[in-house]
């Protein structure tokens, strides 16, 4: 199986009305995405933010977890928050895997808008499987990943859709079940 990596990016991604910015780091994001990460046996999560104002604020979160008040009350998260790692561009977090494993890991981006040349769930799952280059999974914050950015992937994966029209899931959420659709132990072939 390919190593696995994701990112959480804070810029550049894209607000309400299609703007390039950069977003603010959520506490909840930080730990529950490492959580998620560490279930699924990832080999880092990168909280990607150009913002030094934002960098303590995430150590912070970190510490607390690792070292603070919080390891003496839940003492696992500490070892899921030993994942994360602050970087301020996404090439950072590509240059860092690529020192750990030798090789630049193929950019996996997720979407919640659907286009051409989307790769589905499955098809990447068995890439995953099958192939030994590492990967790094992005996920975007605000209203998603720029157009730059997506540009700029090996792969783009399909939006992540329910059986209702509404699509609008907490990038936690779709973390989550991003991994579980690529890594979980479930994966199975779409039906007919």
């Amino acid at each position: 199986m390919s190593p696995v990596y994701c990112a959480l990016v804070h810029y550049p991604v894209l607000d309400r009305q299609g703007e390039e910015v950069s977003t603010s780091v959520t506490n909840i994001d930080v730990h529950d995405i490492a959580r998620s990460a560490r279930t699924y046996g990832l080999r880092g999560y990168f909280i990607v933010t150009p913002i030094e104002a934002q960098r303590p604020v995430v150590r912070r979160i970190v510490d607390h977890w690792s070292s603070g008040e919080g390891v003496k009350r839940i003492p696992e998260r500490s070892e899921a928050l030993a994942l994360v790692r602050l970087c301020a561009s996404i090439d950072e977090a590509i240059e860092s895997i690529e020192e750990r494993e030798g090789k630049k890991p193929r950019l996996l981006a997720t979407s919640a808008q659907s286009g051409p040349d989307r790769a589905s769930w499955f098809e990447e799952a068995a890439r995953l499987r099958r192939d030994s280059r590492p990967a790094l999974l992005l996920f975007g914050t605000g209203h998603g990943l720029s157009d730059r950015v997506l540009a700029r992937a090996d792969t783009v994966l399909e939006p992540i859709f329910g059986p209702t029209d509404f699509n609008h899931l907490s990038v936690r959420a779709a973390a989550a079940v991003a991994l579980d659709r690529l890594i979980g132990a479930g994966i199975s072939p779409p039906g007919p």
